[in-house]
């Protein structure tokens, strides 16, 4: 996980019942609420981006001109191998 050393305020609202496991789990894990929530959306938007990566490489699987090219990529590169 990375860490900034530069730090932002932002307010919002949360539904009671949230906000109320927040406090609950922070105060378990003997932790700041910030920081509760500061690792939980990294870890979140972390999980967001790899199944964007993920679903990229669903498409690019069923993409026959990206196919077609690894495949000559593929060709050359056996060739290259085979001349050294």
């Amino acid at each position: 996980m990375w860490e900034s050393k530069d730090m932002a305020t932002f307010t919002s609202t949360l539904p009671d019942h949230l906000l109320q496991m927040l406090k609950s789990r922070a105060k378990q894990m003997s932790m700041p609420i910030n920081k509760l929530i500061e690792n939980a959306l990294t870890l979140y938007l972390e999980h967001l981006e790899r199944a964007e990566y993920i679903q990229s490489y669903k498409q690019a699987s069923t993409d026959e001109n990206l196919l077609s090219l690894a495949e000559e990529g593929m060709e050359d590169y056996l060739k290259q191998l085979e001349d050294q």
